[in-house]
């Protein structure tokens, strides 16, 4: 305590300027870093997704962009070894036709 003016001092009477940078400043560099990085991520991902669309589209070295697409009709699996282990009921459902549902 100060006789003469009645008050206590603090023995640190400014702990912001500690370290040079105040609340305030924290907060802007805070805000900065948070708006360059939401930029910066934001750059990335929209070029990683048309890079990867572009190579898609892109044709392989031997020149070819045609590939077949499914044609949708379940053709079996006749080969022997797999048919020794099909029950029956998937076995009646590879002859009409149908996608099999049971094992």
């Amino acid at each position: 305590m100060d006789p003469s003016t009645g008050t206590t001092q603090d023995p640190q009477p400014n702990r912001s300027s500690r370290f040079g940078l105040g609340r305030r400043g924290a907060a802007i560099a805070t805000a900065a870093g948070l708006m360059t990085g939401g930029m910066l991520g934001g750059y990335i991902v929209s070029h990683a997704a048309t890079a990867s669309s572009t190579a898609a589209a892109t044709p392989g070295a031997s020149g070819s962009a045609a590939t077949t697409a499914p044609s949708g009709t379940f053709h079996p699996n006749e080969d022997a070894t797999h048919e020794a282990g099909e029950s029956a009921a998937r076995e009646a459902q590879e002859t009409a036709g149908q996608m099999p549902t049971v094992p």
